[in-house]
């Protein structure tokens, strides 16, 4: 049974993709959002829109333009977020971290991935979910009939071409979230990844090759369309539900069927 939500969501990457959409539809089931991201003066607007649009459905809204990934800024963030949110208020967090290197592993000396991109890449789309869920925890942030949720995909376990920075950092993320589900049990909170379906965003148009990904993500899935950002936040806003406290450790494919079609 589905009903409003209330309390705080805390979504990192809130200001395009996965995370915008998310923002607005939690604020429209009735949560307050703290949101995380990171623009320039080119693309600042678009975050401002959606923090007009979620004030303009009655809630609250505190947006930080800071890298989710630096120790210092997560920690000025989270200590913000004591201030103004109530222990336990904190509902859901979610990780949409989309900052990644896109170079083959062994290409040419010039081509390839190097050390540091490596451990960037890892860092921010991996190891960054361990670092928010202990603040958030540790801080009594988030409490019982919390929900930690992060979004991979399935270069987590399958190849593309220069993915595979980003699918090593995806495939860290789920056993992240495995162990979370697992060490969060007893606080009564949860932990899933979300596998989405390809979904044309800025994130995908950066992946070399991505018209060919989106032809044929188009031509196998069952709905003969593309996976949109919508698509995944009413998921997640059905899975915030507290009826669900019993679902967690899972990586939850949210894709019309585009996993289980071959076309």
């Amino acid at each position: 049974m589905q009903t409003n939500l209330s309390g705080w969501a805390l979504v990192l990457g809130a200001s395009s993709g996965f995370g915008e959409a998310a923002a607005l539809a939690f604020a429209q089931a009735g949560m307050n959002i703290a949101g995380v991201h990171l623009d320039r003066r080119g693309t600042i607007e678009n975050s401002e829109r959606i923090q007009s649009q979620i004030r303009a459905l009655g809630r609250e809204c505190l947006f930080f333009n800071v890298n989710a990934a630096d120790e210092k800024n997560r920690g000025e963030v989270l200590t913000a977020l004591a201030e103004k949110v109530a222990p336990g208020a904190l509902r859901v967090l979610l990780h949409s971290l989309a900052f990644g290197t896109l170079r083959p592993l062994c290409g040419s000396v010039e081509e390839s991935a190097t050390q540091r991109q490596v451990e960037m890449t890892l860092d921010v789309m991996g190891s960054s979910l361990v670092y928010w869920s202990q603040g958030v925890v540790q801080k009594r942030l988030m409490g019982e009939n919390g929900r930690i949720f992060a979004m991979t995909s399935t270069g987590s376990h399958s190849v593309w071409p220069s993915y595979g920075v980003v699918g090593a950092a995806k495939a860290a993320l789920e056993s992240y979230v495995r162990q979370l589900a697992y060490e969060l049990a007893p606080h009564q909170i949860t932990a899933n990844a979300i596998c989405a379906g390809v979904t044309d965003t800025p994130a995908v148009r950066k992946i070399p090759g991505n018209e060919v990904m989106i032809q044929v993500a188009t031509k196998r899935n069952p709905h003969r369309r593309l996976t949109t950002p919508v698509d995944v936040a009413n998921a997640l806003v059905a899975l915030a539900q507290p009826a669900t406290y019993w679902l967690t450790g899972n990586v939850i494919n949210v894709d019309g069927g585009e996993a289980i079609s071959g076309g």
